[in-house]
């Protein structure tokens, strides 16, 4: 079983969570319903679980293929439902820049995977109803 704990430590709604490892992030909810912009909104967070989740599965992938990833970048795009409690991702856009002496059809296979296969996350969401695309794109320096 994985267990985190949570701990306010600012105003009403600024908590740290901690893993078993000791690893902390901090959250916060939004300046117009109370917040303190002490951290991460935890619907944001979620969004950075995505990326991370597809990161470790691509470069793992890459890795195998002796693919040489001297860069990695992942930017998250979400729309959230409007007019909904709980308000789910409606939409989320991921782009992957990955640098180095990459194939573009090694990568894009690889990130493929990892949404439609590997990613935790990214299945959590789509079975959340959320819509997932993403996009690839190679740099060689």
């Amino acid at each position: 079983m994985i267990e985190v704990n949570l701990k306010r430590l600012q105003g009403d709604f600024g908590f740290e969570g901690t893993d078993a490892k000791g690893h902390t992030v901090r959250m916060d909810t939004s300046d117009e319903t109370g917040g303190s912009n002490f951290g991460i909104r935890p619907m944001q967070m979620l969004l950075m679980g995505i990326g991370g989740c597809s990161a470790i599965d691509i470069v793992m992938i890459l890795k195998k293929q002796r693919q040489e990833v001297k860069d990695f970048s992942i930017h998250i795009a979400g729309d959230r439902e409007k007019g909904k409690e709980p308000s789910l991702w409606e939409n989320v856009k991921v782009v992957f820049t990955l640098t180095g002496n990459i194939d573009k059809e090694k990568a894009e296979r690889a990130c493929d995977l990892s949404m439609n296969k590997y990613c935790s996350v990214a299945e959590t969401l789509r079975r959340g109803g959320t819509k997932l695309s993403w996009e690839v794109v190679v740099v060689n320096p």
